[in-house]
């Protein structure tokens, strides 16, 4: 069942730019908040915290490929 709703002009640009930064429909982002008690500050704050964990891989800002290891297998004994 498809409903409508009116939403203020700062809510719907809050959730075109979630939806053009996660690559999520205007729609799913509205569900998750509603199905969820996902808010629209969570999800923000969720996409900036992926996004920030992306940069850094990018730039190298990462684990290196030893810490990696270590982790992997501290949980999987050989």
């Amino acid at each position: 069942m498809k409903s409508s709703i009116e939403l203020s002009d700062d809510i719907s640009r809050r959730i075109d730019l979630l939806a053009e930064r996660s690559r999520l429909t205007r729609s799913q982002i509205i569900e998750d908040a509603l199905a969820n008690g996902r808010s629209l500050a969570w999800q923000e704050r969720w996409i900036a915290g992926v996004q920030s964990g992306l940069d850094e891989a990018d730039s190298g800002e990462f684990a290196s490929e030893d810490k990696i290891s270590r982790v992997l297998t501290k949980y999987d004994p050989v």
